[in-house]
């Protein structure tokens, strides 16, 4: 493996240069269409994991199943999502499209609601804006180690109850879509709802992030109003520009993240454009806290 001053690695025959020092990177030499030998697998993890994002240009003919088969080398591919309607042909992808209820403009961490949210997601472009359309991500391990020493005793005490009711309970417009409805009508039907520490324990690396996000609705054991203004608080050091990397898609990029470790953001800057993207996930662990203990399932 080699270094150099800015930080960029060279291992296993690709290239990883850091887009800033606490997160984001992008990554040159790998073909994600093709069988990609184990050091290299190992290496991009190992990207993954100490980068919180990467993101890979012209891939373009990363397809369907190729796509699902990158995703396998990390893990488990679960089905796309817990509630929504599977691709037809690929039932693991998630298809995110913004004429059909896919504008994801909201600060969050994939499936928070579920026992077990993802460990990694995998994103890459279909159909892209001429303008915006960029995706933002929170680099949560960061906004952790950030907390006045006070307010991080406290985190580590506390339990969020984490619902897929919030992000899609908002009311619909009398011009939406028919089938758009009918995806809302199927979440609500089948809310999903976790507890969670607020900070948990990275399974792979030890380290230590707050757990938050759009999904986190209730800290358990205080009045609403109270947690409330504790989300907010937390969720603030999350938010911080310091903490932050803006992705700008080309056709053909893919975005792989470490879900343990952040947060993102799709920008909904585009106005009536289209904008399709695919997603693949790699199941993930039940979360533990800093005592231990492990979240458990309230709904669902």
């Amino acid at each position: 493996m080699e270094s150099t001053l800015d930080g960029t690695v060279v291992e296993a025959g690709i290239t990883v240069r850091p887009l800033t020092s606490r997160i984001g990177a992008e990554v040159a030499g790998a073909r994600l269409s093709e069988s990609l030998g184990d050091a290299t697998v190992a290496a991009i993890r190992r990207a993954a994991l100490a980068h919180k994002v990467i993101f890979f240009r012209d891939q373009a003919d990363l397809d369907e199943g190729a796509h699902v088969a990158f995703a396998g080398r990390f893990g488990q591919v679960p089905l796309g999502h817990p509630v929504l309607k599977s691709h037809e042909r690929q039932p693991m992808i998630m298809r995110l499209d913004s004429d059909d209820f896919g504008r994801a403009d909201h600060w969050h961490t994939d499936s928070t609601f579920s026992l077990r949210p993802p460990s990694f997601s995998i994103l890459r472009a279909v159909q892209l804006p001429e303008l915006g359309g960029d995706t933002m991500w929170a680099d949560t391990q960061s906004a952790y180690t950030r907390l006045p020493p006070p307010l991080r005793a406290l985190a580590e005490q506390l339990r969020v109850v984490h619902t897929n009711a919030y992000d899609y309970g908002r009311s619909l417009r009398a011009e939406e879509r028919d089938d758009t409805r009918m995806n809302r009508d199927r979440l609500m039907a089948a809310v999903l709802e976790a507890e969670h520490p607020m900070v948990r324990v990275h399974e792979e690396t030890g380290r230590r992030s707050l757990l938050l996000g759009g999904f986190a609705q209730h800290v358990s054991g205080l009045s609403s109003s109270v947690a409330a203004d504790l989300l907010r608080i937390f969720q603030s050091y999350v938010l911080r520009p310091e903490h932050l990397v803006r992705w700008r898609w080309r056709p053909g990029d893919v975005a792989m993240w470490d879900n343990r470790s952040t947060q993102h953001y799709a920008v909904n800057d585009y106005g009536e454009a289209r904008r399709r993207m695919e997603r693949v996930i790699v199941a993930g662990e039940v979360p533990v806290g800093v005592d231990g203990s492990r979240s458990r399932s309230l709904r669902g």
